[in-house]
């Protein structure tokens, strides 16, 4: 959410922010939310008047009783009452004014770094590396859910009996390996000086909508019924709501965190919750990493998140790359965003594997997280990034450690977490 104090004086930069990300439906809202504030500001200036006034002639009235002036002191009393109902309409419609302005100023996107590239979609956005070389294997690649019921590792009919499409049982040395991922995954992040945690996985609205913009909490969210609770899409979202109507100290800066959680996702809108599948699923694990930091760090924190998803990947021999996303497929309230892919032997291409952002100021905004600096107070930066997120990461996994005999590979990095395992042989 951006500072409505820049957005009075700045209307034409966030215009065209707005023309940037593509949403030239919202213009007007600059102008219109202008035009509210000034209403806001009058009102609140008019009441202070009434107010101060009131208290002046409270004082004129207790000097005329005293001196026996009933009948003007009377006529001082009827215009407190007046001032009174007036205000009291003056206060209501400060309430009303102020809700109105919070609901446009969650819907005008953050501005964008310039580095960003300008594109209306995913389909613009700009590859920028990559890491390790593709392979595509002489023998077929099957697809990944085949690959896993070789070694009897999925069961979807069951979990569609269970709980629909979007569902599954990973089972035996699948399951095994999904664990291991994330243990790793953990243990990485934690060498990399990253705070370990196992957070909430329900939140607040007030949560919800202080680190998301309104469209992705319709299409992402789960509600509790008759609760004030959400079921957590991504464990970034407890994390920064950690911090919540918090003043850091500047020195206890930079907050680094690295946590587990099931995640869970509607999905709406989304094309394909496969049946034969786990890439888009309503249920999964990830390990995520965020930062809290000073807003002059948060650029050097968002290339190193980024490049430990790289270096996590290409430790377990998956070629990667990093993708710029242009600005029309950034989420409202981030300043950057890459995504990292992973290689696909059998498609031959790059997927979506994990996305680091760096969202600048608007979550602290929302949640008022603040930093006491030497200088006064001010919002804190905070970014985020996927660690792993498998099953998803099985895919890349399965696919680029896959032998000609239908055997997996265990890297050495993640041979510890498999009690010794080099391979997994197939039991079909």
């Amino acid at each position: 959410m951006l500072d409505l104090k820049f957005v009075r004086e700045n209307p034409e930069i966030v215009k065209e922010n707005i023309k940037k990300k593509f949403q030239d439906d919202k213009l007007g809202l600059v102008d219109e939310v202008i035009a509210l504030d000034a209403d806001l500001r009058n009102a609140k200036q008019e009441a202070d008047a009434l107010r101060a006034g009131r208290n002046k002639v409270s004082k004129q009235i207790g000097a005329l009783m005293g001196q026996g002036k009933k009948e003007e002191a009377e006529e001082m009393k009827k215009q407190v009452t007046a001032d009174s109902e007036r205000l009291a309409q003056l206060e209501a419609k400060e309430d009303e004014l102020e809700k109105r302005i919070k609901k446009i100023m969650m819907t005008i996107p953050n501005i964008i770094d310039p580095s960003v590239p300008i594109g209306k979609d995913d389909s613009e956005n700009v590859e920028v590396e990559r890491f390790g070389e593709p392979v595509v294997p002489d023998f077929e690649v099957p697809y990944h859910t085949d690959i896993m019921e070789r070694f009897n590792g999925i069961d979807l009919d069951s979990a569609r009996k269970v709980a629909g499409n979007g569902f599954y049982y990973l089972m035996g040395d699948i399951a095994r390996l999904h664990s291991a991922v994330i243990s790793y995954a953990r243990d990485f992040m934690i060498n990399r000086g990253f705070t370990y945690c196992i957070p909430p996985f329900m939140i607040r609205s007030e949560v919800v909508t202080g680190v998301m913009s309104f469209a992705e909490m319709d299409a992402m969210m789960y509600k509790i019924e008759g609760e004030d609770l959400y079921l957590i899409g991504t464990s970034e979202h407890s994390m920064i709501g950690k911090f919540i109507d918090t003043i850091l100290p500047k020195e206890s800066l930079p907050h680094t965190l690295t946590s587990y959680s099931p995640c869970f996702r509607k999905e709406k809108g989304a094309h394909g919750i496969e049946e034969r599948g786990v890439y888009r699923i309503h249920q999964f694990e990830k390990q995520e990493m965020i930062v809290v930091c000073e807003p002059e760090d948060s650029m050097m924190w968002y290339e190193k998140l980024w490049q430990n998803t790289v270096d996590l990947f290409r430790s377990l021999d998956i070629p990667v790359r990093t993708l710029e996303c242009c600005s029309g497929d950034l989420a409202d309230l981030k300043v950057k965003s890459v995504d990292v892919e992973a290689w696909s032997p059998r498609q031959k291409k790059y997927f979506e594997v994990g996305s680091c952002s760096n969202l600048g100021d608007a979550q602290a905004r929302r949640l008022k997280i603040r930093v006491d600096g030497k200088d006064g107070k001010y919002f804190a930066h905070t970014l985020n990034n996927t660690v792993v997120a498998p099953p998803r990461m099985l895919i890349a996994f399965l696919e680029n450690n896959l032998n000609a005999d239908g055997s997996i590979n265990i890297p050495t990095v993640l041979q510890p977490y498999m009690g010794g395992m080099t391979v997994i042989k197939t039991n079909k």
